[in-house]
């Protein structure tokens, strides 16, 4: 684990990957919240592209709790097994489904507390969701952005809700709100597991890590 940078090294890392993508997206697929909260609580250990590839479909004829409900669990496998753990995921889709009918309208809730009070939807889930679609600054702490902010020493701890007080503690306000997509795509394409790019890294001179590649 790198220590902890001071603030001016954060803004300038921030600025730089501001400069670099001014508006960062997720990469899931979605047509609207209730989809966007299924295909982040299918992605649990699964790729983004794993995901979109199941629910391209999927999302055509079941957009809604009510025609996901219709379609019923064996449907929605039929989509997603593909993608791991689906038949847990399935089952936990319909229950989701059935959650939002009959206890909050057919509307997804946008609440933490609520959000992840429906089944399959953790606090991860849950910050996604806050985050891209209700522009909220949460911070989804996922493997990626665990491997960056412990490396670099922008947003270091020991488990994923260190890291999660790390960002919201450590980086400046105007970057909030889309420093978890910055992160991970920074991971995800740059700071890899076993080969990060450190040669071509736009912030290699402000990062902590030891064992940088040339």
């Amino acid at each position: 684990m790198a220590k902890q940078l001071d603030y001016h090294t954060i803004r300038e890392i921030f600025t730089r990957f501001q400069k670099a993508d001014p508006a960062p997206v997720g990469e899931l697929d979605h047509v609207n919240v209730f989809t966007l909260v299924v295909a982040v609580a299918l992605s649990a250990q699964s790729t983004d592209v794993g995901v979109n590839r199941a629910t391209r479909e999927l999302f055509k004829i079941a957009d809604t709790p009510e025609k996901m409900l219709a379609l019923g669990e064996e449907g929605v496998i039929e989509h997603i097994k593909t993608i791991g753990l689906f038949r847990n995921k399935a089952k936990n889709v319909i229950k989701l489904s059935r959650i939002l009918v009959d206890e909050y309208n057919s509307e997804v809730p946008n609440s933490r507390a609520a959000l992840i009070s429906l089944p399959g939807v953790g606090r991860k889930t849950a910050n996604v969701v806050l985050n891209m679609w209700w522009r909220a600054p949460a911070q989804a702490v996922d493997t990626h952005i665990f491997r960056v902010g412990n490396r670099s020493g922008i947003c270091p701890g020991k488990d994923v809700d260190a890291v999660e007080r790390a960002i919201e503690d450590n980086i400046p306000t105007d970057f909030q709100l889309h420093a978890h997509h910055w992160l991970i795509l920074h991971g995800r394409y740059h700071c890899k597991a076993r080969k990060p790019l450190c040669g071509t890294c736009i912030i290699r001179d402000l990062c902590e890590y030891k064992e940088k590649n040339l």
